[in-house]
């Protein structure tokens, strides 16, 4: 077997450390000369009993992993274990949660949570491939059901009516093709349609509701809108592909997470996203995809909670800057 193609092989196959060693190999150095990640160098040394390679090009760091400069840099958990909690978590519809990893791989809830974000991480899609033909836009919001508190939180939580107190998050997506959406500060046109004619090709057909903050689109595409008080579908003119979107997302946030954090949110958005446009693949050439970008990206832990600010705040970046960054679809 060269390489795995279902969830049993996988783990049959990286148990063995010398199967994770070519694979990670390949991988990283699809030509066969390992190199250096620091300096390049070709001249180095295998370690077989600390599993690292030596480089005697004589800077600090002589030694480095099959990890080193991925999104497992300076963990202790083993890649016989990385390499399965990618593939279940990037094969898996509607997520793994952290305490799903955790009993399944043995080790502790908060390590599972880590490798959760960590391989997060590596399923963001780069690029800016713009959306054409025909496209549909829409906002959602998200946030616990008032009807699902208990007295205290509801009253504490919910102080209006409708979307008040919840998340907003903006999709575009390409009937046939791909889905693009991030978590966004208001619904206003100030900020809705520069995300639009920045991530649509001008004179795309482009299907709305009547949200007025998509009113002047007319000048640059074919905008034409849905009356959802009215009618869901009207021909050709719905928001029904974007909406079965929204159903795949909450489904892996309500049914799988439970609870996430609005700072996080984008992440598992990005998760969704990935999921949603590699839709044709199978898992085995899913999770080929995400290991191809696990190179050159990281995030620590004190990145993850806050614990590099000053404050205990969040360190992610706000959306108008994530975009610049490539840390997320907008």
């Amino acid at each position: 077997m060269e390489s795995p193609d279902t969830l049993r092989d996988a783990i049959i196959w990286f148990a063995d450390f010398e199967h994770c060693r070519q694979f990670m190999t390949t991988l990283r150095w699809p030509d066969g000369v390992v190199k250096c990640p620091q300096c390049g160098a070709e001249k180095l040394t295998w370690l077989a009993k600390q599993r690292v390679w030596k480089c005697y090009a004589g800077h600090e760091r002589p030694t480095f992993s099959l990890k080193t400069g991925t999104i497992f840099e300076d963990s202790p958990i083993a890649l016989e274990k990385w390499l399965v909690a990618a593939w279940l978590i990037v094969s898996c519809k509607n997520g793994i949660s952290s305490y799903e990893l955790h009993r399944g791989l043995k080790v502790t809830q908060k390590t599972a949570w880590f490798m959760n974000h960590r391989i997060r991480l590596a399923m963001q899609e780069g690029g800016f491939n713009m959306l054409g033909g025909e496209v549909e836009i829409d906002e959602t919001f998200i946030g616990g059901k008032a009807r699902n508190m208990h007295a205290s939180k509801r009253a504490a939580k919910i102080h209006g009516r409708g979307p008040d107190g919840k998340e907003i998050v903006f999709g575009m997506v390409e009937r046939g093709g791909r889905v693009i959406a991030g978590h966004v500060d208001t619904r206003k046109k100030n900020q809705l349609q520069p995300l639009i004619r920045e991530r649509i090709e001008a004179g795309a057909a482009i299907f709305s509701d009547e949200l007025k903050s998509y009113d002047g689109l007319e000048s640059d595409y074919q905008h034409a809108v849905i009356n959802h008080a009215v009618e869901y579908v009207n021909g050709n003119v719905h928001t029904n592909t974007m909406e079965n979107f929204w159903s795949l997302l909450k489904r892996g946030l309500h049914g799988t997470y439970i609870s996430v954090e609005p700072f996080h949110l984008f992440r598992y958005i990005d998760e969704q996203a990935f999921r949603y446009n590699t839709r044709k693949l199978t898992d085995a050439e899913r999770f080929a995809t995400v290991m191809k970008q696990i190179v050159g990206r990281r995030v620590t832990y004190k990145e993850l909670t806050g614990k590099n600010l000053e404050d205990g705040r969040s360190s992610l970046l706000p959306v108008s800057a994530r975009d610049v960054e490539g840390d997320s679809a907008f």
